[in-house]
């Protein structure tokens, strides 16, 4: 969970600002006000106030950038919670990369099951597939044109 995400809108530019509002992290990650202002309720980003103004800081961005990640590759907010918690309890960050090593473990355990139970699906799915083809043909129906290739539609 260190570092910028890849492939993510605020990799190709540096943090220039000392502070940001709710607007200006907003545009620059990609993610509406109303996600910031979510992380903020979920005790995840904590900005201060300039006047009647929410302002977010480089740690803020830092954070919200490592929440985004975290999201992305599937971890709960608690889980992302507990990363950023102990980062901040241990700046040497073994507690928090040793966390973070056992979770993101886990999670590709999960992915790795998932894609086996979905490479599953897809096969007993082309098998009656085939059996319709089949069963059409046998009794002389000719398949619709096209449609062994589009995906099917819920209409």
């Amino acid at each position: 969970m260190e570092g910028a995400a890849k492939g993510t809108p605020h990799e190709a530019r540096p943090a220039m600002r000392e502070l940001y509002t709710v607007n200006q992290l907003a545009e620059e990650l990609g993610i509406t006000g109303r996600a910031i202002r979510f992380y903020e309720a979920k005790g995840l980003i904590a900005p201060r106030r300039a006047g009647i103004t929410r302002v977010f800081d480089r740690r803020d961005r830092a954070r919200l950038i490592l929440v985004l990640r975290g999201k992305r590759l599937g971890f709960s907010l608690a889980e992302i919670r507990d990363f950023l918690d102990l980062y901040d309890a241990d700046r040497t960050q073994v507690a928090q990369v040793c966390l973070l090593l056992e979770k993101t473990r886990r999670r590709i355990k999960e992915l790795e099951r998932q894609r086996r139970d979905l490479e599953q699906t897809l096969d007993e799915l082309h098998e009656v597939e085939r059996q319709a083809l089949e069963l059409l043909q046998d009794r002389g129906i000719p398949v619709p044109a096209g449609t062994e290739d589009q995906p099917a539609t819920g209409g």
